[in-house]
This record gives C-alpha cells, structure tokens and sequence, in this order.
C-alpha cells in the first residue's frame, strides 16, 4: 500500500503523506538540478505519451473539442514545463549583489531556495493545465508537491492520478482526488506555500487555513474582467477577438471578457459584429459545432440560465440544452448594475454590453469595482491605451486583443486585490515557490574598529562622513 492509499484507508488523515513527503525534502531529494530536470522532462513525457486519454478526459468533462483541449491544456502545459527545464539553471542561480563601500571588502548574493512541501489545488476549468503548471514550477523551484486536481472534472482527475505515478518520483510528488471532505483534510496540514486557482469564497477559506501556520498562499482568482471598446477601435477585429476570448470553453475561462464598456456611438454595431463573428465561428446552429464546448455541471447550467433569464435584454443566442448542458453564445444588453449578470463573475457563454459616453466613463466604472485579473481596450489610439492602462488596476493587460497575454512566459500572471495575490509563469514560476535568500559574506584578514565602541568623537566623525559619501 503506498502512502497515499494509507492515507485514504485512515479516513482522510493526510499527515502521513505530508510527513514522507517532507522527510524526501528534509533529506534533499528535491534539492539537485538534475532530479528537477528529469521530473520536468518526465511530465511532459506523460502528456505527451498519453495526449489522447487526456483529450477523451476533457471532451468528458466539458465537452471540449480535441484542438481546443491540446491547445489549452496539453500544448500550453507542455511549452511551460519544457521552458521551465530549458530555463531551470539560469532561473536558479545565486544572483551577486554588489556591495556599497561602507561594508566592503565582502560580497553579497541572493540564493533561492525552495520554499519546501507545497499544496496546489486545481479549478475544474483547465483541470489539466491548471494543476500541472504551478506543480512544475513547484518541482523547479526544488519543492516537494501534492496536486489536488478538482472533483468537477472527474475523468481529468482519474486520469492524472493514475498516470502521475507511473512517470514521477512518488517519494516527493503526489496527486490527490476527492472532493470537500479531502480539501478540507489537505488544509488542516502544516504546508510550506499553498497554490490555489478557483474562486474568492476559496481562496478567503485558504488564506484562513493558510494563516494557521503562517503559510505563504499564492491565489490566482478571477473577477470580473472588463473590455473597454472606444469609439475609434477597429470594430470587425475587436468583435472577432472578443468572439473567440469570451466563447472559448464556452465563456469557463478565468481572463474572458466578463463585459463590455463600448462608446455608445459604435455600440450597436458592435454588437452585429459580435454576432456575425460568433456565426463565422460555430455556424448558425453553435449546438452542432464541433469546435463549441459545454457547461461543466447542471449547477453552473442552472446559474448562468439565470443570469440570462434575469433582467437583461438577449440580443442575440440565449438558446440552451439542459440534457447536453449546451447554451449558445449570448449577448445581452439592457444591462444595469442591479442586473444579476453583473452581480458576479459570469463564468459562462452571456456577455454584457454595456454602452458608456466615452472612455473616462468606462474607466470610472471598472474602478467602481473589485480590480480584476485582466483588463482589456480597443482603440487606434496610443494615448487612449496608455490613459487605460494608467488609470486603472488590474492583474494584468491586454491591449487589443484578449487572453492572449497569459500564454507569454516573460509576463507574470496573477490578480491584485480581489482577483489574487502572486503571480507565476516564466521566471516567475520559480519565484513563486523559492524564498529568495540575501547572503553577505565578509572576509576576516581586515577588522576595521570604526563600528565598535566606545565610540570617540574622532570614531563619530569618521562614521558620519563614511555614512554621508557612500550610504
């Protein structure tokens, strides 16, 4: 029996798995490039190997279509991990520092090293990118893991578990699938940093857990995120763009437009255009796309019915399936703050459209509420872009285009305030799970009495005037 399935046999008391894992970093397991690297190449081996019984896993749990499902969750995994090991010893390497004059001779340098045993719990939505991604940034920093893949996407979960083992050092890394019951056993573990992607009511119940031990949390949450279309943007790009950014995995993306703030001049065609692109897309019946996917479970269909159904105008789609768990790309206008739709983060296929009287407006809006994780405008104009840009908060910015931003390693991703806290990707995977060390060094052939009392007014003058010329 291995640990974990000790683990399950003693009633969700997981601090056996957490003790083995911590004795394998304790002894340095995780510590050598060498054994990061080949854990690195090892699981994208497994994706690699194995990309069909992921993409049947997929299209089972959310109906993705299989170019979608590679995209998002094999091919984007697999460029991250492979950068990662590509990348791993320059990224971990000391950095020197250089010393100011009042403390040389000596050196100065930042070590990282790992923060130690980490837990990542996965949403369901990219259940195979969301959980691989931040645990190879966890391996590449030199920590031992437990994934937690998330219960609503069974067969991704089933999958991972039992592949996991077959391609990775069982002693430092582990997979973890159940539900509530098991989250809430995993948080009451003493943890050395807790990676979690989902929801703010999560993240709050984490970050509570968290503080416990003093456990350092990075929370990638959502929000509502915001795309703000002036009057001078090219509206045939900017419908196409928003089009694919908003309906990709049927609106279930954590960074899709959430709703627009467009120039009440060019709202209306906006909106045709909005609709020609959806039918350019998945034709005038999206229900028979191949390339449209599906709501994750019949609760999600049942909320996103009601914020659709509640206080809003359908201008277009707004067709649904409750036994396929389908709803059709939908636009919807008479939208006011009071409407249920801007109430909380859609998650969903429903975009508001929500005209304004020119960009300041849709600026003092967004900032009227939570900053979100991804800020989105149109325009040709430069100066509009950056006013945007410096005027509001988010946790990150596309100008232009849409998601897009999230898929370049050299960009942290992560929220501020209500969307998040830390960031990962890129180099900043590694930081997210290393404590960056300040090491100064000073050699002992010279011991200058200066700092040492008793401090005579010769020693006062001398420290003063060190001080002034060289602090």
């Amino acid at each position: 029996m291995t640990t974990l399935e000790n683990a399950k046999a003693t009633g969700l008391d997981f601090s056996e798995l957490v003790a083995g894992l911590r004795d394998a970093f304790n002894a340095r397991l995780t510590r050598p490039l060498g054994w990061r690297h080949e854990q690195l190449t090892q699981m994208a081996k497994m994706l690699e190997e194995n990309e069909d019984e992921f993409l049947v896993a997929l299209t089972a749990d959310l109906g993705k279509p299989a170019l979608e499902g590679w995209t998002t969750d094999i091919s984007l995994t697999v460029n991250e991990i492979k950068l990662l090991d590509k990348k791993l010893d320059k990224w971990t390497a000391d950095e020197k520092v250089r010393l100011p004059l009042t403390v040389q001779p000596g050196s100065g340098r930042i070590v990282r090293e790992p923060l130690g045993v980490a837990l990542v719990i996965a949403p369901w939505n990219y259940p195979i990118q969301l959980l691989l991604v931040p645990m190879a940034a966890a391996i590449a920093a030199g920590c031992a893991v437990v994934g937690k893949p998330s219960e609503m996407a069974p067969a991704s979960s089933a999958a991972l578990a039992r592949l996991a083992p077959k391609y990775l050092d069982e002693r430092a890394i582990a997979i973890v699938e159940g539900g509530i019951p098991e989250n809430e056993a995993l948080l009451r573990e003493r943890w050395d940093t807790i990676f979690y992607t989902g929801n703010g009511t999560v993240g709050r119940i984490i970050a509570r857990a968290a503080a416990e031990h003093l456990t350092p949390v990075t929370l990638e949450l959502g929000g509502k995120s915001p795309v703000i279309v002036d009057r001078d943007a090219d509206l045939k790009v900017a419908a196409n763009r928003i089009a694919w950014g908003k309906f990709l995995n049927a609106g279930q993306t954590c960074v899709a437009p959430d709703y627009l703030l467009v120039h009440d001049s060019v709202v209306d065609e906006l909106t045709e255009r909005i609709t020609k692109s959806i039918t350019s897309m998945y034709g005038d019946d999206p229900h028979a796309s191949a390339d449209y996917a599906r709501i994750v479970n019949d609760r999600h269909f049942n909320r996103l019915t009601r914020l659709i159904d509640t206080g809003v105008v359908v201008a277009h789609g707004g067709r649904r399936d409750e036994t396929d768990r389908y709803i059709e790309p939908t636009l919807l206008t008479n939208v006011n703050d009071s409407s249920p739709a801007m109430g909380e983060e859609i998650f969903g296929p429903a975009l508001p459209i929500i005209p304004v009287s020119d960009v300041d407006a849709a600026i003092a809006r967004v900032n009227a509420g939570d900053k979100p994780l991804a800020l989105y405008a149109f325009s040709r104009n430069q100066q509009t872009l950056d006013h945007v840009v410096a005027n509001t908060s988010s946790g990150g910015v596309c100008l232009n285009h849409v998601v897009l931003h999230l898929i370049v390693p050299g960009l942290p991703f992560g929220g501020v305030g209500e969307s998040g806290t830390g960031s990962y990707h890129g180099k900043a995977n590694i930081d997210a799970f290393s404590h960056r060390k300040s090491v100064m060094s000073k050699p002992t052939r010279v011991d200058p009495p200066l700092l040492y009392p008793p401090f005579t007014r010769a020693k006062k003058w001398a420290v003063r005037k060190a001080m002034s010329l060289f602090g």
